[in-house]
């Protein structure tokens, strides 16, 4: 036993911690949870505890279906929505076959394999993700329409708002979890709110963003709402990105910086962008995985369409934030792709092996777009050589089921779970009749 574990096991005795939640997820991104005695807690964290794997989507097949829990000693926090006297533990795992193998399934230990192949180039990734979501009056019934908490706009202060006291408590339970937040606001979205936390690094940040998505859902189902991190719930509003502030480090050193360039990017920086726009499409799938993921990115209010760059430019696929001009250690890019529904696992593997490819293979970065690309004729981003993104989940599918890239980063078990969880999704989907097609022809 290590001294993280030996120092989980004293703080779990003198709290009288009781109940110890194990968090994982599945292929998917959906947060997933065994609790456990507090008197099981050591056998946990030395041996690890066995669960069916076969009833978790992606996780394994029927007759390998035995796996273990390995708690994550580092993740070691209190649950911070129970009272003080309940006691209840929370740890992420990483997920084992019985002989003590990482489990090729496991999200988590996908993150960990991309995160020691760039530590072996030299490279740590730090994330600082910008997080929106949607807050709702609880329906009545299924079928209600959904209605937002308010009528707020980007940045508004709303007098008596019950968002702002919202966010206030959602922000006062992570820092509780230790994930420090940097700010928070109103989003353009009446009911929309983002929360931005502060960065760290790639597996951490990971880790974060679920306990994110669960401090935010069981806050709002407390308070009597509802939270939804669907990318695009309303046609006539903007969706629920996730923005991701990337930044490459060698040791304490920004290696994405360099004063001399005219945007302060590094050779190695440039490299890396042009990396992410290169394969861009190939791992869109992972990046934006459901049907409505790509109504959010072909449905305006500032998603990214189009594969180009530019520094001021909210309508392109990368950004290069100057908030902090001339302090080094800020120099990062900002990819404007990701909502809300993506496994952040997965994604941010994704994100940094396209980026290192482009490191890898010498890649140019092409010119920047200052133009709104939205505004601009096929016929000129034809001339400007800016490519779209995929336009559904089958055109992403179809993209992603080439990608030697995508094969690689996600390792076959999870990359043929993924084609084959995504066909099904496009075949449900193809088979709905929508109420639109409704309107289209009933004499409502």
């Amino acid at each position: 036993m290590d001294q993280q574990q030996e120092h989980v096991l004293r703080i779990a005795h003198e709290r009288g911690i009781e109940f110890v939640r194990l968090w994982f997820t599945d292929v998917t991104g959906k947060l997933k949870s065994i609790a456990i005695a507090g008197s099981e807690l050591e056998t946990a964290l030395v041996e690890g505890i066995g669960f069916d794997g076969s009833a978790i989507q992606g996780m394994s097949r029927i007759y390998e279906s035995d796996l273990l829990l390995r708690p994550d000693a580092s993740t070691w926090a209190l649950v911070p929505w129970r009272e003080a006297g309940e006691g209840v533990g929370r740890m992420f795992c990483t997920i084992h076959t019985p002989d003590g193998a990482v489990a090729p399934s496991d999200p988590r230990s996908v993150l960990k394999r991309a995160v020691d192949y760039a530590a072996s180039a030299g490279f740590t990734l730090h994330v600082h993700p910008e997080i929106e979501f949607y807050l709702l009056n609880a329906p009545d019934h299924p079928t209600a329409p959904l209605a937002p908490i308010d009528n707020g706009g980007y940045f508004d202060h709303v007098p008596r708002a019950q968002h702002a006291d919202f966010r206030r408590k959602a922000i006062l339970h992570l820092e509780q979890f230790g994930i420090p937040v940097e700010f928070s606001h109103h989003e353009g979205g009446p009911g929309q709110n983002e929360i931005d936390l502060r960065h760290a690094d790639a597996l951490t940040t990971a880790d974060n963003i679920m306990s994110f998505q669960a401090v935010v859902s069981e806050l709002a189902l407390r308070e009597g709402s509802l939270a939804t991190f669907m990318p695009k719930p309303f046609a006539d509003q903007p969706g629920n990105g996730m923005h991701m502030h990337l930044s490459l480090f060698e040791g304490d050193r920004n290696a994405f910086t360099d004063q001399s360039d005219p945007y302060g990017l590094s050779r190695t920086g440039r490299q890396f962008m042009a990396g992410l726009l290169k394969y861009a499409a190939d791992i869109s799938l992972v990046v934006n995985q459901h049907v409505n993921s790509y109504k959010r990115l072909w449905g305006g209010g500032e998603a990214p369409s189009y594969v180009c760059w530019g520094r001021h430019n909210r309508s392109a696929l990368l950004r290069v934030p100057v908030y902090k001009p001339g302090k080094e250690s800020s120099t990062r890019v900002e990819y404007r792709a990701p909502d809300t529904a993506t496994n952040p696992y997965l994604c941010l593997a994704m994100l940094l092996r396209a980026g290192l490819a482009g490191i890898e293979e010498g890649l140019t970065l092409p010119a920047e777009t200052e133009d709104d690309v939205w505004s601009l004729s096929d016929a000129e981003r034809k001339a400007m050589g800016i490519q779209a993104l995929p336009t559904s989940l089958h055109a992403a599918l179809e993209r992603m089921r080439h990608s030697e890239l995508a094969a690689e980063v996600l390792g076959e078990e999870v990359f043929e779970f993924v084609l084959r969880n995504k066909e099904k999704e496009w075949a449900e989907y193809r088979h709905e009749i929508t109420d639109y097609e409704r309107r289209q022809f009933l004499p409502i």
